[in-house]
């Protein structure tokens, strides 16, 4: 990867929706390069996809938490168990697994308060090999969906 994919990429992060046309006019490039060199940071893996950025109160989601998990390590299988369920979790915006205590962080919208608490008691607190939830409210983001550094 060079300079010119790095400026590709951070026009990208800055707007997904640019066409190759406007993309190569940004980066000072001629469209049949630029579109190679997008489809080769595409093949690559670079780029893992588009999508649009929500805003979480525009669709109802205007709680988050943080929760933090410990888990019982009976087995190995009790991570995977673990990372399967809360993957399949739609209210899980974001798990980390993470070094030391806690184990994993995770990242949760919902509604409100009384949603948040169902989805606690109903939903994370019955994840495999749970041993202890902690939780935090989220008052205000300061960064988010920030581009990646060049």
């Amino acid at each position: 990867m060079d300079a010119m994919d790095r400026k590709i990429l951070a026009e990208l992060q800055v707007d997904g929706r640019l066409t190759v046309t406007e993309l190569a006019a940004r980066v000072q490039l001629s469209v049949s390069p630029c579109h190679r060199r997008l489809r080769d940071l595409e093949r690559g893996g670079a780029i893992r996809g588009y999508r649009a950025i929500l805003d979480p109160a525009a669709v109802g989601l205007n709680f988050e938490a943080l929760v933090f998990a410990t888990l019982r390590w009976e087995t190995p299988d009790t991570v995977t168990a673990f990372e399967e369920a809360v993957a399949a979790v739609p209210h899980v915006l974001q798990a980390q697994r993470l070094f030391g205590e806690p184990d994993y962080l995770l990242r949760v919208a919902t509604a409100d308060l009384a949603a948040f608490q169902e989805l606690y008691d109903q939903r994370l607190a019955r994840l495999p090999g749970v041993q202890r939830l902690t939780s935090t409210l989220v008052m205000k983001n300061v960064v988010q969906d920030r581009p990646l550094p060049e």
